[in-house]
């Protein structure tokens, strides 16, 4: 069965040059891109989407490095894409993230590990909340990612 996810490129692998390679891998792999979109993620809208993380002592890294430069949000579709897009990117930590994942070839840091994957989709209108636009990367579905 077919479904839709979400890959954000962060701002560590756009100013790497990595976001080629990253969607050349996705589509290598079988997966279709049906929406891009670059763009700076503002700030509350930022601390809007990393809440769960407000009491953590790594909150405003966290948004000052999201913040930091343009990020590359897709919807990527295809069988099973949110296991296969979870699968390609590897673990959080890149230091355990397998040779031949986006991670694992491309980031030795957990504060900068090169891509976001949404862990499931839900209806509500929108992508981020608050910023309407994006909505239209993955057909007004929103996101809960693993960051």
């Amino acid at each position: 069965m077919s479904e839709r996810t979400f890959v954000m490129v962060k701002p560590d692998a756009v100013a790497r040059g990595l976001t080629g390679e990253i969607l050349a891998r996705i589509e290598r792999r079988g997966l279709k891109v049906v929406g891009l979109k670059q763009t700076r993620m503002e700030r509350s809208v930022a601390e809007e989407h990393y809440g769960e993380h407000r009491e953590r002592p790594f909150f405003g890294e966290l948004v000052d490095f999201i913040t930091s430069g343009p990020v590359v949000m897709m919807a990527i579709e295809g069988p099973g894409a949110i296991v296969v897009m979870r699968t390609m990117m590897g673990a959080t930590n890149p230091q355990d993230a397998a040779p031949g994942t986006i991670r694992g070839d491309f980031s030795l840091e957990v504060g900068e590990n090169a891509v976001v994957v949404a862990t499931r989709l839900t209806r509500r209108g929108e992508l981020w909340p608050g910023q309407h636009d994006a909505a239209l990367v993955v057909g007004q579905a929103s996101v809960h990612a693993d960051h």
